[in-house]
């Protein structure tokens, strides 16, 4: 079994038009993701090398891109894009935890947030 070691990113917020309901897209809300990759074990962690592992700068810009791009109804398939995304343009990540908040979800009654998580292995 290879050696992994873990990048996480948490709470990246972002405004977006995700939803199944019309008034969803036309006002937008807030959006907020947690990544967390398993990324194969380099001689990046010796060498201090960041060209050894993976940049989690660019990594929150392909989030990015993906959350503030074209609209999905369900934020289940929001974070497997974003997954599947990650796995698929960074060679070292071996999977990808993805979790999405959505703190303004269309329900009548009190609670924080809704929240999905998908787990995509390469």
């Amino acid at each position: 079994m290879a050696e992994t070691y873990r990048i996480t990113l948490k709470n990246c917020g972002f405004f977006a038009r995700h939803g199944v309901h019309d008034q969803e897209e036309f006002l937008g809300q807030r959006f907020f993701v947690d990544a967390e990759l398993e990324v194969r074990f380099s001689d990046a962690l010796e060498t201090d090398q960041l060209a050894g592992t993976v940049d989690y700068g660019k990594v929150f810009e392909v989030i990015e891109e993906i959350v503030t791009g074209k609209r999905r109804y369900l934020i289940e398939a929001l974070a497997l894009d974003i997954a599947k995304s990650l796995c698929h343009r960074f060679a070292p990540v071996m999977r990808a935890k993805i979790t999405v908040r959505k703190p303004s979800a269309p329900i009548q009654g009190l609670l924080d947030y809704v929240e999905v998580c998908v787990d995509h292995v390469r």
